[in-house]
């Protein structure tokens, strides 16, 4: 078995803090820093940030281009809103458990997903997020929220 160097990635911490001055050389040729290329791995992106604040701003990013592709592409309203629940919903959701993101993040997505909600539905703007995601009202709506799960 080879090793590949180009397929590796560093990580140089000193005093607590990440050092980009660090270089690993395997085979003459230079092993890349995380700060170069960020690295995958179980579903979650490592850079040289070691945080998740950007991460959840990528989600909000992902969940606003996918409401406005829903919305461009032509279907009736009633179809857009299952394209929301079973498609984009999900797909949002294992950044969501991966990543750490704040509650300020995880609102601006709901707003959103219930502003082109309504507007699918044909329902005021002002009907309260209850009467859309009430599981005990007479009429019944089968969306789920995103702060649901």
């Amino acid at each position: 078995m080879k090793f590949k160097p180009k397929k590796s990635h560093n990580l140089s911490v000193r005093k607590g803090k990440i050092d980009a001055t660090t270089t690993f050389t395997a085979a003459n040729q230079q092993i890349p820093t995380v700060s170069e290329e960020p690295v995958k791995g179980l579903g979650s992106w490592y850079d040289s940030s070691m945080k998740d604040i950007k991460r959840g701003l990528e989600i909000v990013e992902l969940a606003i281009e996918g409401l406005l592709g829903i919305n461009r592409c032509g279907l009736e309203d009633k179809l857009n809103v299952w394209c929301l629940q079973f498609m984009l919903i999900p797909k949002l959701f294992w950044p969501l458990l991966v990543y750490e993101t704040c509650q300020l993040q995880l609102r601006q997505q709901k707003l959103k997903i219930n502003k082109f909600t309504r507007r699918w539905l044909g329902v005021p703007h002002g009907l309260p997020d209850v009467a859309m995601y009430c599981r005990k009202a007479k009429l019944r709506l089968p969306l789920k929220s995103i702060l649901e799960e």
